[in-house]
C-alpha cells in the first residue's frame, strides 16, 4: 500500500489554529513524513514558527492544488467532530491532536506564538500609552465578545451564548476603573460609554492584527476574557487571565488547569452541550441563551478577583 504526504486543512476562527499548534508539533516530533498545513482563514498565526512557518500554506495560494496536494492525501481536520471532545474528555489542542496522529488524550504543550521584535514593540507601546493617558499603572485587556456577536436593531447579541453581556461589561468596566485599572477592549464592535460616566477614558484600539493583540496582552497586567480567542492568545503569553465561559465547557475550550488562568463558570449547573458543527440543536441553544447574564454579586466577585490577583507588571 502507498503511504503518501498529507495536507491537513484547518478553517474556523484564529482560536482554532491556534489550537492546533500543539498538535501539529507533536505530529512532526513523531513521523518522518513531509506534510502541509492548509489554512483556509489565514495562515499570520503561524509567521515566525521555528519548525512549521515553512509547511504553512493559505488555501489560496497560487498553484497549491497542481504542485502540492495532487500528490497528497487530504485530511479534513474537525475536532469538534472528536468522540472525546463532544464527551468532555479533551481540549480543543488534544481534539486537533486526535484527529491529526490518532494517539487519544494525551497532554500538549500551551500553543507557541513566536512574535516579531516589532510586534512585541507595538505592544509595549499600547499599554504604555494607555497607563500614561489614564495616569494608571496597570492595565487590564477586556475581550467582552466571541465571534457570535452580531448588531441587531443596535443591539450587540450573541445567540451562541458566549459573550459578555453589555449590561454587564460596563458595571465590570467602572468598578474595575474605581480599583486603579486602565482598560483597553479588544473588540471589532466598538462600545459607546458616552452616558455611562465612566471615571476614565477606555481604550479601543482599532485595526489592529490578532498578532499585535497578542503583544498588547503580553504586557498588560491582566486579561479578562470569554470563549474567543483572546485567551488563547493569553495563555500562550502566560498572561494573568480570568475567563468567563457560559454555554461551552472549560475542558473543551479554555484551560482550567493552567495556575494563572482563572475560569468564571456560569454554566457549570445548567449547561447543556450544544453540538455546534455536528448538528443545530435549537432547544439546546434556547436554554442557554440567558447562561452569560450575570448578577450583581458574580459582578463584584469578578472584579475583586482581579483586583486582589493582579501584580503590576515591571
Amino acid at each position: 500500500m502507498t503511504t503518501r504526504p498529507k495536507a491537513f486543512f484547518v478553517n474556523g476562527g484564529a482560536g482554532r489554529m491556534i489550537c492546533s499548534i500543539p498538535a501539529f508539533e507533536k505530529y512532526q516530533e513523531e513521523i518522518t513524513d513531509d506534510f502541509i498545513i492548509v489554512c483556509e482563514g489565514g495562515s499570520d498565526i503561524f509567521k515566525g514558527h521555528p519548525t512549521l512557518d515553512d509547511k504553512v500554506y493559505d488555501s489560496w495560494h497560487r498553484n497549491l492544488f497542481k504542485d502540492k496536494l495532487v500528490d497528497m492525501d487530504i485530511v479534513s481536520t474537525e475536532p469538534y467532530r472528536v468522540w472525546e471532545y463532544y464527551n468532555q474528555q479533551c481540549s480543543l489542542s488534544q481534539a486537533f491532536d486526535i484527529e491529526i496522529s490518532n494517539k487519544g488524550v494525551r497532554e500538549l504543550p500551551p500553543p507557541a506564538l513566536h512574535l516579531s521584535k516589532d510586534e512585541l514593540l507595538f505592544g509595549r507601546q499600547v499599554i504604555s500609552e494607555i497607563k500614561k493617558r489614564t495616569k494608571k499603572d496597570k492595565v487590564i485587556v477586556i475581550q467582552p465578545f466571541g465571534r457570535g456577536i452580531e448588531v441587531v436593531d443596535d443591539t450587540l447579541i450573541d445567540r451562541t451564548a458566549r459573550s459578555i453581556e453589555l449590561k454587564n461589561l460596563k458595571q465590570i468596566i467602572k468598578k474595575l476603573q474605581n480599583e486603579g485599572f486602565g482598560i483597553a477592549v479588544m473588540s471589532e464592535f466598538k462600545v459607546d460609554f458616552d452616558e455611562d460616566k465612566l471615571k476614565d477614558e477606555v481604550a479601543f484600539p482599532e485595526n489592529v492584527p490578532l498578532r499585535q493583540w497578542g503583544a498588547i496582552i503580553k504586557y498588560a497586567d491582566h486579561f479578562l476574557g470569554c470563549d474567543s480567542v483572546g485567551q488563547h492568545l493569553a495563555y500562550s503569553m502566560e498572561t494573568k487571565s480570568t475567563v468567563v465561559l457560559g454555554s461551552t465547557y472549560p475542558i473543551n475550550v479554555s484551560y482550567p488547569n493552567c495556575e494563572f488562568m482563572e475560569i468564571m463558570d456560569l454554566g457549570e449547573i445548567d449547561r447543556e452541550y450544544s453540538p455546534i458543527r455536528i448538528t443545530i440543536d435549537e432547544r439546546v441553544d434556547r436554554k442557554m441563551e440567558n447562561i452569560m447574564s450575570m448578577t450583581d454579586e458574580i459582578v463584584d466577585h469578578i472584579t475583586t478577583h482581579i483586583t486582589k490577583s493582579t501584580k503590576v507588571k515591571e
